[in-house]
């Protein structure tokens, strides 16, 4: 099972160059162990013209979430019963060593503006605001590995801050085999030199995975190792997301 969450907050620092490696006998070169996470902190309300709002950081990971809505979709659709969830993703300018970064959307960022937004969809009591639109704004302030998790993790926090109706909670980290061995929540780095991975999305409480991700070649006996890393690492988020929601309803 993973380690314990550390629970902080972090300053970014960018390195000059990327590591040539991210094991050292056999020790991730941040001292985490193999099934830790990084130092994470939540927080709601951080947009206040928003109908919900969080920002998550898992130490060099940073995203800003909003939600805007329910509102009357500027599109014009024949009658549904069920709302859309929009997602959209972007990373700033400033969030990666490259700098100078186009304002258009990458197809990274529509890849995983579609990976949240798939994530997210089946949480989402869609039936609540027929024929409205609920956006889920999400952006990298500084990528750090595993964004797409961290991302969803934000926008589900986002969308329970919003009132919003859920059948439950979205968490999700990622997992990285890294020279054979399985690493929870990658950096980018560690991304960086992976030969396979995972992305899962789950509601703990439901025990339902909402959205899966996995490149690379896997056994079945390493996939499943894989598969069970992620959903406790998912279980390890939501109690830490939930912990962030009731220290806001105190604080309100």
């Amino acid at each position: 099972m993973p380690s314990a969450l550390v629970v902080a907050s972090s300053v970014p620092f960018f390195a000059n160059k990327q590591p040539q490696q991210v094991l050292e006998a056999g020790v991730r070169l941040d001292g985490r162990g193999y099934e830790e996470f990084r130092a994470v902190f939540l927080n709601t309300g951080a947009i206040s013209q928003a109908s919900g709002s969080a920002y998550a950081e898992f130490n060099k990971t940073k995203v800003m979430a909003a939600v805007y809505g329910p509102r009357p979709s500027e599109r014009k659709t024949s009658f549904s019963d069920q709302g859309r969830l929009q997602c959209d993703v972007k990373l700033a300018t400033f969030a990666t060593r490259q700098r100078g970064k186009s304002f258009a959307q990458s197809a990274d960022e529509r890849d995983t503006s579609a990976t949240v937004q798939a994530a997210l969809e089946a949480a989402v009591q869609r039936h609540t605001f027929p024929k409205a639109n609920v956006d889920v704004y999400c952006l990298i302030l500084e990528s750090g590995g595993a964004d797409a998790a961290v991302a969803i993790t934000a926008a589900s926090l986002a969308i329970a801050d919003a009132g919003i109706e859920m059948y439950d909670l979205v968490s999700a980290c990622n997992v990285s085999r890294v020279g054979g061995q399985l690493l929870l929540d990658p950096t980018a780095d560690e991304s960086h030199h992976e030969d396979a991975a995972v992305l899962m999305a789950m509601m703990p409480s439901a025990n339902l995975v909402t959205q899966l991700v996995m490149t690379g070649e896997w056994s079945n006996s390493a996939s499943k190792e894989a598969l069970e890393l992620c959903m406790g690492g998912c279980a390890q988020i939501d109690s830490v997301v939930r912990q962030c929601l009731q220290q806001a309803a105190v604080s309100s």
